[in-house]
């Protein structure tokens, strides 16, 4: 008898233990390789837009775009954009989805199977994007090569989609851990923005990917934060009132924000119209404030220490909340995070010039109020308020900040939702493209475990027409179903009726004084016995059980045979799944 080589009898048990709801060590496994995967991406990611900004800006500074003349300020976007359209016009428009919202899409709707194609074009793109000082952040862009990475690595050892949804998550979360240097917000995010749920059994992979990407980063880029933050410390309890109207007024710009990209969207305009409309928006822009060209990290570090002017502020905050919400309507390939984290700094930084003005002998730091400004702001757009209050703690490394942090975050995020009924950008962006990415209790409960740790194996097969004999040979191994055949597997039979019926077929037999069985008695028709059948269809065993319970509403069978993804007909069936076993497992879980 052939075996399998022990490489892939090992897989073989991998995967099975993976369909299983409580496989942990498992997961763990995967953690460890998307982390470590995803840091080297995002590392080779953002040298290929570092280094070469780093030869061409002055003072090879990757960042500082103001430093270079009037005119490349608004040559560089437009010759950026006319790029894109060239490289994208030569890809098919379901591979130029990229971002954030395309990963919640593929996760909600495709159990987390990103294609290849999409991950390369969202490098390239992003590459681009970043590079030519667009209005957007490496985030989006830092996200999708994560969780598509991650999916990939999934889909080449061809797991089960329970545990590749996981790898998604894990992805998103190392992604976030290694640009901003803030494991734990990775974290959260993954599991607020990314999977929206939080399972105790998902926690652990997705922390460990997100401290191994982010070990990787610290190996190449250092151990500093994203931003270079100051101690920060709240003055007075009398500062808490205009705290309020700041997260109110933060709350608002997030909503305008949300409503602007959902605009701009729905422009009749070709997708390479609105590229080249934003990139010579862009460049207008920037010639007169530059600051508005590229992420901003650096215009947020100015902010964050007090060295920008009321005056550009006023500026910068109406300018960047608007070029970065055309960005991301038109569906330039870039993030939204980043430059949001600006929006939310600018206007705090108004606050906190406010504030000194009204109570100067006890106020809070300008900074102070800008970092608060770029959690509520973070919070509001993304609808994530815990991953953004533990992106404040973690980048401020200041539990003084917590108390206020809660309050501003909590307060913007109501404002946006609540008083503006607006949710969050990507949520917005799917429903603009006719896709709902919400789940009810019960599909994310069913996503959580494979089809394979449920189906039932005890099973023969048995054409349809098939001999007394045959029959009863068949139950020698005591299964529980019968599967019949007739050219494809057709239904599935209760071995205990089949046996029912020979035991009669039997006693009529000693009724009539013989032992033997007549070899020239017609051939039993399966199909047509008494006995509980159900008609079935084929599933993949990689599929998850809200996968076969969806199959099951779809053809309208009581009963599914699982087999190997594109496996032939004629091939082994892996096992049995009825619809009876996917309720039972849900009842035993709540």
């Amino acid at each position: 008898m052939n075996q399998q080589p022990l490489p892939q009898r090992l897989l073989q048990r991998f995967r099975h233990q993976l369909a299983n709801v409580d496989a942990l060590p498992q997961l763990a496994i995967l953690g460890f390789a998307a982390g470590l995967f995803t840091g080297i991406v995002i590392v080779l990611f953002r040298a290929a837009v570092e280094f070469p900004l780093s030869l061409l800006l002055p003072f090879k500074d990757h960042e500082n775009f103001e430093g270079i003349g009037p005119l490349w300020r608004i040559l560089l976007p437009c010759i950026g954009v006319v790029v894109l359209v060239l490289v994208f016009s030569r890809i098919a428009t379901q591979h130029r989805k990229v971002g954030i919202a395309h990963v919640i899409e593929r996760l909600g709707f495709h159990q987390g199977h990103l294609p290849w194609k999409n991950f390369t074009n969202q490098f390239i793109g992003g590459v681009i994007t970043l590079m030519s000082g667009q209005s957007c952040g490496r985030e989006g862009p830092a996200v999708h090569l994560g969780a598509s990475g991650s999916s990939l690595i999934g889909q080449w050892l061809k797991l089960p989609n329970n545990s590749i949804r996981t790898l998604v998550g894990c992805g998103s979360a190392a992604a976030i851990a290694a640009c901003f240097n803030t494991p734990m917000a990775g974290v959260i995010f993954a599991m607020e923005v990314i999977m929206m749920e939080y399972t105790i059994i998902g926690f652990t992979p997705v922390i460990i990917a997100s401290v191994t990407a982010a070990v990787v980063s610290q190996a190449v880029y250092g151990a500093e934060p994203a931003f270079i933050v100051p101690q920060l410390q709240m003055g007075s309890l009398t500062e808490l009132p205009l705290m309020i109207t700041e997260a109110v007024v933060i709350g608002s710009l997030a909503a305008a924000f949300i409503w602007l990209v959902r605009f701009f969207s729905r422009l009749k305009f070709s997708w390479w119209q609105k590229f080249l409309a934003v990139g010579l928006a862009t460049g207008a822009i920037g010639f007169y404030i530059p600051e508005v060209l590229g992420i901003g990290y650096d215009t947020v570090n100015e902010i964050l220490v007090g060295n920008l002017s009321w005056q550009l502020l006023l500026l910068l905050l109406p300018c960047k909340l608007i070029i970065t919400a055309a960005a991301c309507g038109a569906g330039i390939p870039g993030g939204i995070i980043g430059p949001s984290l600006l929006v939310g700094a600018t206007f705090g930084a108004l606050t906190g010039l406010a504030s000194f003005t009204l109570f100067p002998s006890n106020t809070a730091s300008e900074g102070f109020y800008a970092m608060l400004g770029m959690g509520a702001m973070m919070g509001a757009v993304l609808q994530a308020p815990l991953a953004a209050l533990i992106a404040v703690l973690e980048l401020t490394q200041n539990p003084n900040i917590i108390l206020p942090a809660m309050l501003i975050i909590v307060v913007a995020n109501l404002t946006s939702s609540e008083i503006f009924k607006q949710p969050s950008i990507f949520t917005a962006l799917l429903k603009e493209q006719g896709v709902d990415p919400t789940s009810d209790p019960l599909s994310q409960a069913l996503r959580r475990i494979g089809v394979a740790s449920m189906m039932d194996r005890r099973f023969v097969r048995l054409p349809r027409h098939c001999s007394y004999d045959d029959a009863c040979h068949a139950l020698d191994s005591k299964p529980v179903w019968i599967v019949i055949d007739d050219k494809q597997p057709r239904a599935i039979l209760l071995a205990a009726d089949l046996a029912r019926y020979l035991e009669a077929k039997r006693t009529n037999k000693t009724d009539e004084a013989t032992d033997q069985v007549d070899e020239e008695a017609p051939l039993l028709d399966l199909l047509g016995l008494p006995g509980q059948r159900k008609d079935i269809a084929p599933l993949y065993i990689q599929a998850t059980l809200q996968e076969a319970r969806e199959k099951l509403r779809q053809t309208g069978v009581e009963a599914l045979y699982i087999q190997n993804v594109g496996a032939p007909l004629i091939s082994p069936i892996n096992g049995i799944l009825t619809k009876e076993d996917i309720e039972r497992y849900y009842h035993l879980r709540k």
